[in-house]
């Protein structure tokens, strides 16, 4: 089953175009790597699937749902089953570890302080964070916080996850955490799509890769594919 569906995705900025036909798929369960050099418009499909950029031509079905076609109420509903894990992670400088991870549940559940308190507790320890709830953001290394910033995006139980360069700038110890993370969320059954520069990390955790270049799909095929194909995999670590 198809969660995910873009159908000759068009997109311009001004007089520039991003995104001139692209049109991909994305199964249940699946992870499908986004690879392109920089300003090849990868982020922009992240956005565009939320609802945060608007095509200016085809369709973003999720679950079936062109989601071009919905209202920002509605748009809001599609945000709860989608989560997007932002580069950066993207935390509230001015709430703790706890209350950014927290906040999606006192926003959208009727759940208790108690059982907040303890689903929270469990992510955490989950993503190796135990003991860090009442830090902030500044007083996390970068690792800790892309794994903050993904706790967050999970906690609501997301059909699907967009993961933006989600191991850009960690070091070696902490990309394996993190491609881990992802690996463990994919064998849950959640879809996913990442967007990276990180061909090993592509390599590892992803079940198709598809390579983005001058507004259109360049190449697109399952890992299994692109690592028999010596030249293809060369190519794709050269230009990714």
């Amino acid at each position: 089953m198809e969660v995910i569906s873009v159908n000759h995705l068009r997109k311009m900025f001004a007089n520039k175009t991003i995104h001139r036909d692209v049109s991909f798929k994305v199964k249940e369960g699946e992870c499908l790597g986004l690879l392109g050099g920089s300003g090849a418009g990868k982020s922009v499909i992240l956005r565009s699937l939320i609802g945060l950029e608007k095509p200016d031509g085809g369709e973003i079905r999720i679950d079936g749902v062109d989601i071009s076609k919905l209202s920002e109420p509605q748009l809001y509903e599609i945000r709860k089953k989608v989560a997007y894990a932002f580069q950066n992670g993207a935390l509230f400088d001015s709430l703790t570890v706890f209350e950014n991870v927290a906040y999606a549940l006192k926003e959208h559940t009727t759940l208790s302080d108690k059982d907040i308190r303890l689903k929270v507790h469990d992510l955490l320890k989950d993503f190796n964070l135990d003991g860090c709830e009442n830090l902030f953001p500044n007083e996390l290394s970068g690792g800790m916080q892309k794994r903050v910033g993904l706790a967050r995006a999970i906690i609501l139980g997301p059909r699907a996850i967009l993961y933006d360069e989600p191991t850009a700038g960690l070091d070696p110890a902490n990309t394996i955490t993190i491609q881990n993370l992802i690996l463990h969320l994919k064998e849950s059954g959640t879809t996913s799509i990442l967007v990276t520069h990180d061909m090993d990390t592509a390599l590892r955790v992803c079940d198709r890769i598809c390579f983005l270049d001058k507004g259109e799909i360049e190449d697109l095929g399952s890992v299994e594919e692109i690592k028999k194909d010596r030249t293809r995999l060369m190519s794709l670590f050269v230009r990714g």
